[in-house]
């Protein structure tokens, strides 16, 4: 079956009595009265928030404020030919976007259209709305099952659990969008669904063809929208994609959703919020970005049969793991782990700094065997940090502290063990293996 993403299927289409409501209710038609900014200003229609609104011959908007005389729109498309007078139709619906397994293997936009150059999406699919409802907190399952993600310093350290929502925090250039790869081609998900959101359009290829590469797409499901689409798409891609990846949660799949970058997200809902008047709060970012940030981060998670585990980067300002967005971020999500610029700098990879990052339910998906093996492994790392002045400078005498002791012995051992090339992958049950050895090797008595 081909479809076309933005065309309702019959589902959709009223039947009866309905059908011939709609087609003898006149059509009312407004006119695009001015732009600015962002924004754009349309009279004489009604419309609610959320509405597909078509301005001119082909521009689409979808309409974000309404007063008692206008609705506010934010563009879908370049409205490089749009003038003031133009008119306005609704279409009385809501963005709908393809969803169902014809879609793995394929690159598409914010709107579920294939920007992939190999034709129109085939297979069965089903059109819904890009809204939807959390889960009922009653209703969700809970999390006790370990999720492999092939990277043995996050399935040992910061243990994910399958349905749980893990971000990444860190700077620009640490290697965010390199670790996503390294999940998206090692974790034990059945299908991982990936936006790239803001990203620098010569990236997105290169994540796709390198990072990525063929057998990772080949199970994967890839949302694109690049830094210089409208805000209002950015916004969009990141519901499309977690609907996406909802509608495989609902027919009982675990699902490996990954989204590069929330913080990205943010910004592009203060563009839309500071465009429509919202006032501007904490550096900047109205009240209407904490709110959707709650609203898409509680859509993953578990369900009543099927999970989405999420993982999200959150581009820290500064480096700064304080700042609004990164500490609203870290207050909802289930864990976090932190990418260092020393490490990354040092050549260390992947630059996870493992005693600044946790995982809130490692200790209720690891057997109690393998979780002493992490805590022992962080003791001697923490006892390290602690007495490292002490070792740059000279100063540490060498028996004063055992742990120290085995840290500076086994240095090599550590950082090799905590290091791991892109094109390695390692399963959970090797990367515990390892772990059991090096603490050995580290001395388990003394731990």
């Amino acid at each position: 079956m081909t479809i076309a993403p933005d065309r309702p299927t019959s589902a959709y289409r009223p039947v009866g009595l309905s059908a011939a409501l709609t087609v003898a209710t006149p059509e009312r038609i407004g006119q695009l009265a001015s732009v600015a900014g962002l924004g754009m200003v349309i009279r004489g229609l009604d419309a609610a928030i959320g509405e597909l609104l078509t301005i001119g011959p082909s521009a689409r908007a979808e309409v974000v404020a309404v007063d008692r005389d206008s609705v506010t729109a934010m563009p879908l498309d370049r409205l490089d030919q749009v003038t003031a007078g133009d008119d306005v139709h609704t279409t009385r619906n809501r963005m709908l976007v393809p969803v169902g397994r014809g879609l793995l293997g394929r690159v598409l936009d914010a709107s579920g259209r294939p920007i992939d150059g190999r034709g129109p999406l085939r297979g069965h699919l089903d059109l819904v709305t890009v809204d939807n409802e959390p889960p009922s907190a009653l209703l969700r399952t809970r999390i006790d099952t370990p999720l492999s993600l092939g990277v043995r310093v996050l399935d040992t350290l910061t243990t994910v659990g399958r349905g749980q929502r893990m971000g990444l925090f860190a700077g620009s250039g640490v290697g965010k969008s390199s670790l996503l790869s390294m999940i998206a081609r090692g974790t034990a998900a059945e299908v991982s669904v990936i936006a790239l959101i803001g990203e620098r359009g010569r990236e997105v290829r290169e994540f796709i063809e390198d990072d990525l590469g063929p057998e990772g797409l080949a199970r994967s499901i890839v949302i694109v929208s690049t830094a210089d689409q409208p805000a209002l798409i950015r916004v969009r891609a990141a519901f499309t994609a977690t609907r996406i990846a909802e509608s495989f949660r609902d027919a009982g799949s675990h699902v490996m959703l990954m989204m590069d970058s929330l913080t990205r997200v943010a910004m592009a809902q203060r563009e839309i919020g500071l465009s429509v008047g919202e006032p501007p709060a904490t550096r900047g970012y109205p009240p209407s970005v904490f709110g959707l940030l709650a609203r898409l981060l509680e859509r993953a998670g578990t369900g009543e049969t099927g999970s989405v585990t999420g993982i999200y980067t959150v581009l820290v300002d500064g480096d700064d793991h304080n700042e609004p967005i990164a500490d609203a971020a870290r207050s909802i999500l289930d864990g976090h782990v932190v990418l260092d610029r020393r490490l990354a700098i040092a050549g260390h990879f992947p630059s996870v700094d493992a005693l600044a990052s946790i995982s809130r339910v490692a200790s209720r998906v690891t057997p109690r065997e393998r979780m002493s093996l992490a805590l022992a492994l962080r003791r001697v790392m923490a006892a390290r940090r602690q007495a490292q002045d002490l070792i740059d400078v000279g100063a540490y005498a060498r028996g004063s502290n055992a742990l120290v002791d085995a840290a500076v012995d086994h240095d090599a051992a550590i950082t090799a063990f905590l290091q791991q090339d892109m094109t390695e992958r390692t399963t959970a049950d090797e990367s515990w293996a390892r772990l059991s050895s090096l603490v050995a090797t580290l001395g388990g008595g003394l731990l």
